[in-house]
């Protein structure tokens, strides 16, 4: 381990993560009060539990995350904004949300970026993290993708969804982190299950870690403390 992190520093650079379609309530209730204890950035969660999860969190620092266009990402540009605004109004101040990955396939570049311009204006101050898939793409397309992402104006890359064929890479971030200006972050995201893969995805350059095992995580670093 390259660097001392504190259990707390790394709690706050993780999202909670519930982003099953079987997900039910209960589940949604556990997720924020393990937030709660473990101190962890966020909860990423489907835009329909995000009114639960705000109401939980409400007096907590800790923010709600919900996805956007997710998670094909292919969907109409106006149907992310209005999903976008409707996620906040119901107590989101982050955001993730796909990139048109078949336009961006299609090599329409103009359409992408726009889309992620129009929704970060939606939302204004809300972070706006965009996940452009980096298992449906090639080194050459990742480099476009996060300078796109940058021009946008969007806060974050990220990694994947998760539903892809394969999640996140410690290449992709150190590739990333190498292209993108360095006011926009980094969220690696995607099969990140140990602890020691997290120390690595930090080391490599993200700033945030997307991962539905935060728990079992944390509790790999609370024994290592002991």
């Amino acid at each position: 381990m390259k660097k001392c992190y504190r259990v707390e520093d790394i709690a706050r650079t993780i999202d909670h993560t519930l982003l099953k379609p079987y997900a039910v309530e209960e589940e949604v209730v556990r997720l924020c009060r393990e937030a709660i204890k473990y101190g962890f950035a966020a909860v990423c969660i489907n835009p329909v539990y995000v009114p639960l999860a705000s109401e939980i969190l409400r007096e907590t620092h800790i923010k709600v995350c919900g996805v956007v266009g997710f998670p094909l990402g292919a969907t109409f540009k106006e149907v992310k904004v209005k999903e976008a605004l409707q996620v906040v109004e119901a107590g989101a101040s982050e955001i993730d949300m796909v990139m048109n990955i078949s336009m961006f396939k299609s090599k329409n570049y103009d359409y992408v970026e726009r889309e992620i311009r129009e929704v970060k204006e939606a939302v204004g101050e809300r972070i706006v993290k965009v996940i452009i898939e980096c298992s449906y793409l090639t080194d050459e397309e990742k480099i476009r993708a996060a300078e796109i992402v940058a021009r946008a104006g969007a806060d974050y890359v990220k990694t994947s969804t998760g539903f892809a064929p394969s999640g996140a890479k410690i290449e992709d971030v150190k590739l990333l982190r190498k292209v993108l200006p360095q006011h926009v972050k980094i969220k690696a995201a995607g099969g990140i299950r140990k602890a020691e893969q997290l120390i690595a995805f930090l080391e490599a350059g993200a700033d945030r870690i997307g991962t539905s095992n935060a728990v079992e995580i944390m509790e790999e670093f609370l024994k290592k403390k002991e």
